[in-house]
């Protein structure tokens, strides 16, 4: 089997908690595994730190995101592909998974093309154009690479950071990161690790859906989970089988989203 899961960021103390990275070795003994990481939080702690305010839009559809210039550029692919994605590779290697950090910067792993404009809300709803910073919309993934580093053995874990066309750095969602390397390489499963229990249809968690019915609920879905479905409908659309979106905590929890007794399936 071949999987790919993606950690966000406020799921990680659970998912990498040393219970859980011993699951998650089990895990990597019997699928090849690529491993995409959040970290936003970590990112706007150190920012603020530096004096460096952290700003962030909602696109008309619901989507909420970091306004990316290229001072906040600079600090996230520090703190995404240095801090956050070392930390990471050393608390599996503890367990002897043989862990390989990367970002889509490195060997052009992921390339994205820098947006000229985003359109966001304003403070009354209304929808307004702002220049696009840097951030980049995705437009290829070398899922060769990752295939030889997969049948080498190694677990690849990658920081959500981009190539742009003018070889400058861009910041890219993590979901949807996620899904397209799922459909580069081909993988069976995507499994998004999150902090809630699934996907909550009113006040009850949905165990079942299939991407049709997937696409019907974005409208009522909040800014954290509304990314995440968006970005199982495109790994479903992409030919992988099966997406889940579970929680991270637990003493076992990629093996019990895996086995299916926790979070929601998403199928075609």
């Amino acid at each position: 089997m071949t999987l790919v899961i993606k950690v966000g960021g406020r799921a990680m103390r659970d998912a990498f908690s040393e219970s859980a990275v011993s699951d998650l070795e089990t895990v990597t003994r019997h699928a090849s595994t690529v491993l995409v990481h959040g970290g936003g939080d970590t990112v706007t702690g150190i920012a603020e730190k530096l004096g460096i305010p952290q700003k962030f839009v909602t696109s008309p559809e619901g989507f909420r995101s970091r306004y990316t210039d290229a001072e906040t550029m600079q600090i996230y692919t520090m703190v995404m592909a240095g801090k956050v994605n070392k930390q990471i590779v050393m608390e599996l290697l503890t367990k002897k998974i043989p862990a390989i950090g990367l970002s889509g910067l490195d060997g052009g792993l992921i390339r994205a093309k820098r947006k000229s404009r985003l359109i966001v809300k304003d403070e009354r709803g209304r929808r307004k154009a702002i220049d696009g910073g840097y951030t980049g919309l995705l437009t290829q993934t070398d899922g060769t690479l990752l295939r030889t580093l997969l049948d080498a053995g190694y677990v690849p874990v990658i920081a959500p950071i981009a190539l742009g066309e003018g070889d400058e750095a861009l910041n890219i969602d993590g979901d949807r990161t996620a899904a397209h390397i799922a459909t580069a390489i081909k993988a069976d499963t995507l499994l998004l690790m999150t902090d809630v229990p699934g996907i909550r249809l009113q006040s009850t968690v949905s165990r079942n859906l299939s991407s049709g019915e997937a696409k019907k609920i974005l409208p009522n879905l909040g800014p954290g989970m509304i990314t995440k479905v968006y970005a199982a409908i495109e790994a479903i659309s992409g030919g992988v089988n099966r997406v889940v979106v579970a929680p991270g905590k637990g003493p076992a929890p990629y093996s019990a989203a895996l086995n299916g007794e926790t979070g929601t399936l998403i199928t075609q």
